[in-house]
């Protein structure tokens, strides 16, 4: 599993390796990581069910900047998601 854009990443500097199993690495990388860990997240994703079902999850309780960003590559990717649903409100001063 290639993940060096996702090592790389300026969103976990509080994080000395990659932890794809890990609920809050993800989401610390989905608000804050760049289009490169991003890309190379969604082709991991594309490979991998329970983790396009984590993230689904995650994208539904944790305030992200990009809900609906996430929601339709989540679908692209042939996840059942609802375009509509609430989601979190995201304070971009926290």
């Amino acid at each position: 599993m290639k993940t060096d854009a996702i090592a790389r990443s300026a969103a976990l500097w509080n994080r000395s390796r990659v932890e794809l199993a890990s609920d809050e690495f993800l989401a610390q990388l989905l608000d804050r990581g760049e289009i490169d860990a991003w890309r190379e997240l969604y082709g991991l994703a594309s490979a991998d069910a329970q983790l396009r079902r984590r993230l689904h999850r995650i994208v539904l309780t944790v305030p992200l900047p990009l809900p609906r960003f996430w929601l339709a590559a989540l679908a692209n990717l042939g996840e059942d998601v609802d375009l509509h649903v609430p989601v979190p409100a995201y304070d971009q001063g926290v």
